[in-house]
């Protein structure tokens, strides 16, 4: 999906990455709805998957001969490529937000009910607040880069979203860590995608196998996040493990001013 994105973007010439990433969230919320539905009218997990499975067959079938073609497509390469330091750089900073994404994902439930007081019915509503906020700001995102730059817009994403860690941890209230959460799922929504058109329109390696590096590298944080996190609030606390990321977003936030996204 980046690495067509990609393409699509040098072809169209405008930012588009956001709203590629914002459909695939939708795809998250309508594919668990679609899910549950299917479950709900008596199908069987085997026969819901199926159907699911199909469905996606079709939609590859039909959009397979209108995908653009990779330039560097018909060219036989090497099987592996060392990464150029600018864009194991690119892919570092993708860490960082993977890892707060992980973090949200596993450690916000936890954080609302044991230090917000909120009810374990209740514990999902932190990752809820984010996935949405991110959801809109991604589909939104196209336009509000095309408008202020990607330069500005990584500055600015990743100080309101270092701003909600901060505020999150400040002040102990269910509805202000609540908000924290929407600032931070808002701020880091089109982070990861500028950083995918940025590594992708390099120039330093093909697009294919830039973005290829800096996928690999920024999973790992979802992979190592939860337990990096665990780690340091067992040593300390949740919330100076909050603490921690919403200084590593601060890097992230500087990054803008060492010319890794250009307007």
């Amino acid at each position: 999906m980046n690495v067509h994105a990609v393409m699509v973007e040098k072809a169209g010439g405008g930012a588009l990455m956001s709203g590629f990433h914002g459909m695939f969230s939708v795809g998250g919320f309508v594919g668990a709805g679609g899910m549950a539905l299917l479950l709900w009218l008596g199908l069987s997990p085997l026969m819901a998957s199926g159907l699911a499975a199909l469905l996606v067959a079709a939609l590859l079938l039909l959009a397979g001969p209108h995908l653009l073609r990779a330039p560097e497509a018909g060219e036989r390469g090497a099987l592996f490529v060392l990464p150029h330091g600018a864009v194991i750089f690119i892919g570092v900073l993708c860490f960082i937000v993977f890892l707060v994404e992980g973090a949200i994902l596993d450690w916000s439930a936890l954080f609302l009910t044991a230090t917000r007081g909120l009810d374990a019915s209740q514990g999902g509503f932190g990752y809820a607040a984010f996935a949405i906020a991110m959801t809109c700001g991604r589909l939104t995102g196209d336009r509000i880069v095309r408008r202020f730059g990607a330069k500005r817009v990584l500055l600015l994403g990743g100080l309101c979203a270092a701003g909600g860690f901060f505020v999150a941890i400040s002040v102990p209230n269910a509805g202000v860590a609540l908000a924290g959460f929407v600032l931070i799922g808002l701020g880091a929504s089109n982070i990861v995608p500028i950083l995918f058109s940025a590594a992708g329109n390099h120039g330093a390696m093909p697009a294919s196998l830039a973005i290829a590096a800096i996928t690999t590298i920024g999973y790992a944080g979802i992979l190592a996040g939860p337990a990096l996190i665990g780690f340091v609030a067992h040593a300390s606390s949740l919330s100076i493990a909050f603490g921690g990321l919403g200084c590593a977003l601060l890097l992230v936030a500087s990054s803008a001013y060492l010319g890794v996204a250009r307007n």
